[in-house]
């Protein structure tokens, strides 16, 4: 698998989409609870992995038995889950430095907690280019593409901020 087969299997995808979106939402509601940088990392981090947990569970209930005439097994439905989930976990890292940044004071809480967001909707955007150009549409397109999945992300961050 090159490169760029990789990075697509395991970014371009909307688990990395929907884990991004949760990541943002989740260090953005634990942020208003907490005053340190380490603790919103500590806390999004452990509640994005239990999502992940349960992302997988689903994932392998789902896959187990007989599809398509064929049979799969716990342990192939569990390896079928993983992989289809991990860009729930993928998606915590960019957010996350900001945090580590922070927990070093390299930048202050809130500076830290405003990049972590930031970046997670920079990385929706970039997703949203990624998706648009694999689909070979124009480049006004992507760029269009690029920005309503970055307001998209933006605007469930909101949300679930509001909600919580």
């Amino acid at each position: 698998m090159g490169f760029r087969s990789w990075v697509g299997a395991r970014f371009v995808t909307a688990d990395a989409v929907y884990g991004t979106i949760l990541y943002s939402a989740l260090i953005a509601v634990v942020s208003g609870d907490d005053d340190t940088a380490l603790s919103v990392l500590f806390y999004s981090l452990l509640s994005l992995v239990i999502f992940w947990a349960a992302h997988v569970y689903a994932g392998m209930v789902a896959n187990h038995g007989v599809k398509d005439g064929k049979e799969i097994g716990l342990r192939a439905a569990f390896r079928l889950a993983i992989g289809h989930s991990s860009g729930m976990l993928w998606a915590a890292i960019l957010p996350s430095v900001a945090l580590v940044l922070g927990a070093f004071h390299l930048l202050s809480y809130d500076v830290s907690v405003d990049v972590a967001l930031w970046i997670a909707v920079v990385v929706l955007g970039v997703l949203g280019f990624v998706a648009f150009t694999q689909r070979r549409s124009r480049i006004v397109i992507r760029i269009l593409g690029a920005i309503g999945t970055a307001l998209f992300g933006l605007v469930m961050i909101l949300l679930n901020t509001a909600v919580h």
